[in-house]
């Protein structure tokens, strides 16, 4: 899988870029909240990148910080929102800002971002409310850094397991603060048999 590229802008033209990497130009769908914050081509830039295999082909998508991949990859677990839709919602709001309407249940101010529907927005908000200060993390204090982390690596493995975002949040309310994410993950199982 490809997580990450470095290399020299060859051009931009929304939704889409070239990036020469080594000699190779990859060409990678990105939101408009990158493409607007990259430089010019002919500068070296470094994007995190989602590698996506669909039925009718293979596609890469570039983003410039973790956070904003990561929004990517979570909001295409609600039901019903595919990659389009969830560059639409990059494009159309920050990461923490997405993250404090979710936590809001500000269905209407989701509604506003194209491709998104009354009851695709309350989708969003029922099946990620719980992990909106995860998806943000701009709130949390620096120490508290790496615990989100930690918790962050924890929900995306308990997902891989195959739990709900929702139960993903009940499991791991009651963990110890300062876990690293192996002792998270036992700490939920452990929850889950007990339930």
């Amino acid at each position: 899988m490809i997580g990450r590229l470095r290399g020299t802008l060859v051009y931009k033209q929304p939704p889409w870029l070239m990036l020469d990497v080594g000699g190779v130009g990859y060409e990678l769908e990105v939101p408009m909240s990158t493409l607007c914050e990259l430089p010019g081509p002919g500068a070296e830039v470094t994007l995190f990148t989602h590698y996506a295999v669909k039925e009718d082909g293979a596609a890469l998508y570039g983003f410039l910080t973790e956070a904003e991949r990561r929004l990517f990859r979570d909001v295409q677990r609600v039901s019903g929102i595919g990659a389009r839709i969830a560059l639409a919602i990059l494009s159309g709001v920050s990461v923490d800002e997405f993250a404090r309407l979710v936590a809001s249940s500000d269905v209407t101010a989701l509604t506003r971002i194209p491709g998104i529907g009354k009851r695709t927005a309350e989708r969003i908000v029922v099946e990620l409310r719980d992990r909106a200060a995860e998806i943000g993390g701009g709130a949390r204090p620096p120490g508290a850094a790496a615990a989100g982390d930690a918790q962050a690596e924890a929900s995306v493995a308990l997902q891989q397991l195959g739990y709900k975002p929702a139960e993903i949040g009940r499991l791991l309310r009651d963990a110890p603060p300062g876990l690293a994410a192996e002792a998270l993950i036992r700490h939920a199982l452990r929850a889950a048999l007990k339930h």
